[in-house]
């Protein structure tokens, strides 16, 4: 079906995209098997670089040591942008100047910056202004960078969310009497919450891969920091590179699919939030008196 953006594509067309999807799966194909082949001739898939792999020490050691701290990274960084975002985001909204001004010089401000950045400004300021221990430091470094970086993301996600509601309801909520807050917390928020599910699952996942930046950086022993560790003593470096993006794999995908079936129950449950109104309320309404 033909639209404004898309016009749907003729006998000719159909064609050709058939043409390009079998000539780009090929290249695909080509290049996965070149490159395979490389590892190959290096000796990348012999047995005894993959061996380290089967025992308990090269888990226990690195890995999951370095997968924990990941983990504990992101997680403090989501509980605490997620929150920090939604209140800049409303921020952004308000009916106050002054509010909305600075909320929005502090959300641009952070957005603009690398995160990278952002951590390395923290570390050093932890470094010079408080008493955090060495050890400690590069946690504490890595989630402010994160914090700052992604609510200020997450702020512009709300408000857009908050932005796309038809504005029937802003004014349907006005005309009962709500005020702001009511009508931020109880209708416009809780509708926005299904619009902006994917674009704040894909900011989480951006920052469960961003806390690898730590440990480039800042000596944090994340997942990736700890697979350096682990290739200097094993000389594995590609299959603990591949055995690390496939961590990374699996845990970006078990959030999104958390979040999908968040998402899934969120739209269920809207579908039957309507009230049914009878005669007799009909008629009570009328005469202004309480149902």
């Amino acid at each position: 079906m033909s639209s404004v953006l898309f016009d749907t594509p003729g006998p000719r067309a159909k064609v050709w995209n058939i043409v390009y999807t079998v000539v780009f799966l090929a290249l695909l194909v080509l290049g996965g098997w070149w490159a395979i082949a490389k590892l190959q001739d290096k000796g990348q898939f012999e047995a005894v670089m993959w061996k380290p792999f089967t025992t308990s020490e090269a888990w226990t050691t690195y890995l999951l040591p370095g997968l924990a701290n990941t983990l504990k990274a992101a997680a403090l960084s989501m509980v605490i942008a997620l929150p920090l975002g939604a209140v800049f985001g409303i921020a952004r909204l308000s009916d106050h100047r002054w509010v909305r001004s600075v909320a929005g010089t502090i959300v641009e401000f952070f957005r603009a910056i690398p995160v990278l950045l952002l951590m390395l400004f923290a570390s050093q300021f932890y470094v010079k202004y408080t008493d955090i221990s060495s050890e400690q430091r590069p946690l504490y470094a890595v989630v402010t960078g994160l914090v700052l970086y992604n609510a200020s993301v997450l702020a512009e996600i709300v408000r857009a969310g908050i932005l796309s509601l038809p504005r029937g309801q802003t004014e349907a909520a006005k005309a009962i009497g709500l005020r702001k807050g009511q009508m931020m917390t109880i209708v416009l928020l809780p509708q926005a919450v299904t619009a902006m599910l994917p674009a704040i699952v894909s900011q989480l996942v951006v920052i469960v891969k961003d806390t690898a930046l730590g440990g480039v950086m800042l000596g944090f022993t994340e997942l990736l920091n700890s697979r350096q560790t682990l290739s200097a003593n094993y000389a594995n470096v590609i299959p603990s590179f591949l055995v690390v993006a496939a961590i990374f794999v699996i845990l970006n995908f078990l959030l999104t699919t958390i979040a999908s079936w968040i998402e899934g129950r969120v739209r269920r449950g809207k579908r039957t939030t309507g009230a049914v109104v009878g005669v007799d309320e009909v008629e009570d309404l009328a005469t202004g008196r309480a149902i």
